[in-house]
């Protein structure tokens, strides 16, 4: 079964302006490295539905919603901050974003595919009353709904964007029917401030949201390691029906807004294994977005297209040359080749633990927090 792109020129327009970090290039950027390398001829390539606000309104206030329809900078509600400046056609832009990743989950849950994404998505962020973080709608927390009310027993959702995947969990904090787990640079040193271990989910649904914070600095080994320490073990437990996954690519070394040191070949690795864990828990059912990634021309477009060559079934390899136009349409300064050159290389947590190690005192803290709960040994 082909995997899906829901897609259209329409989503691109997603833009705070030529002086914010958010640009709209970086999928445009994408979409042309997927065509140029053939990924795209591996994928259907659909677009999405038209905005229904009725479902938008499952997750946001219809208060909310009037007031990002208005357009005008509005301080109750988050609009018109430096971060989230107001833009022409912000809520039909916004909306319409939404309305792809909704499309994903449906091609998915529907059968029509095994595999669908929305680059443009992955608005993690965004708050039922608020803006937040470059989110206006939070369109994974949409899409996850949409799963619950078609009658998706239990969703869980992993979240690698170098920022905690606040909004998703907020929502769905006090929700047994979701599983939130987020791999991040500390709260202590980045925004949003959220995400330690002692996060573990609400009344009655404790043990539903696994958070791995880890420190500034962290590489390819240490991501890696921590992802493997947590991810497979409280997914296993968890046991979802659907994989929803977020793929913000500003963990990169290179990203200027957060400070991990991941190489683009340690975040393709990500993607596989997710790819894998899909094919293990879920019979295959996982729904991706993209989401933050401020490398536009360096990082992002490689990043996602990685992405959506897993998507397709047929992962590009790493040594792969970027196209001759490709480059030629980015300048001078343009990536020749699909990997960074790192081998992404990570030993396993379970054969021993360096308590001196900040990274390993990361999975520590969330194992023993969060692991009781889900019925799940420590292993300390």
């Amino acid at each position: 079964m082909r995997g899906r792109l829901v897609h259209s020129e329409d989503l691109s327009r997603y833009d705070f302006g030529s002086d914010h970090p958010m640009a709209p290039g970086r999928v445009r950027n994408t979409v042309e490295l997927a065509r140029q390398l053939g990924v795209l001829d591996r994928l259907d390539v659909v677009p999405p539905p038209p905005v229904d606000l009725e479902l938008l309104a499952k997750v946001h206030d219809p208060a909310y919603i009037a007031a990002v329809q208005r357009g005008v900078p509005d301080a109750e509600f988050g609009l018109g901050t430096s971060d989230n400046p107001v833009f022409e056609g912000m809520h039909d832009i916004a909306a319409l974003v939404t309305s792809a990743s909704v499309e994903a989950a449906r091609s998915v849950w529907s059968g029509e595919a095994l595999r669908a994404s929305n680059i443009s998505g992955g608005l993690h962020h965004a708050m039922p009353r608020a803006t937040s973080g470059f989110c206006v709608y939070n369109d994974i927390a949409v899409a996850i709904r949409w799963l619950l009310d078609a009658g998706c027993e239990r969703v869980a959702y992993v979240d690698v964007d170098v920022h905690h995947g606040d909004g998703v969990q907020a929502i769905f904090y006090d929700d047994p029917r979701v599983l939130t787990v987020s791999l991040h640079e500390t709260p202590a040193c980045l925004f949003p401030g959220t995400g330690f271990p002692d996060e573990i989910g609400g009344p009655g649904a404790e043990g539903t949201a696994v958070n791995v914070a880890l420190p500034p600095g962290t590489t390819d080994a240490g991501w890696l390691r921590a992802f493997h320490a947590v991810v497979p073990d409280v997914l296993a437990a968890f046991k979802p029906t659907v994989l929803v996954t977020q793929h913000g690519c500003d963990s990169h070394e290179h990203d200027p807004l957060a400070d991990l040191d991941l190489s683009l070949d340690g975040q393709r690795a990500s993607y596989l294994a997710l790819a894998e864990l899909a094919d293990q828990h879920c019979e295959g059912r996982w729904v991706s977005t993209g989401g933050g990634g401020y490398a536009l021309l360096h990082v992002v477009p490689r990043a996602w297209t990685h992405l959506l060559a897993i998507v397709s079934g047929e992962p590009v390899p790493p040594a792969t040359p970027t196209p001759q136009a490709w480059r030629d349409a980015i300048g001078p300064w343009a990536p020749t080749s699909m990997s960074d050159g790192a081998d992404a290389a990570w030993t396993s947590f379970e054969d021993g633990i360096n308590p001196e190690s900040r990274v390993d005192q990361a999975i520590l803290a969330t194992r023993r927090a969060v692991y009781p709960e889900l019925g799940l040994d420590p292993g300390l």
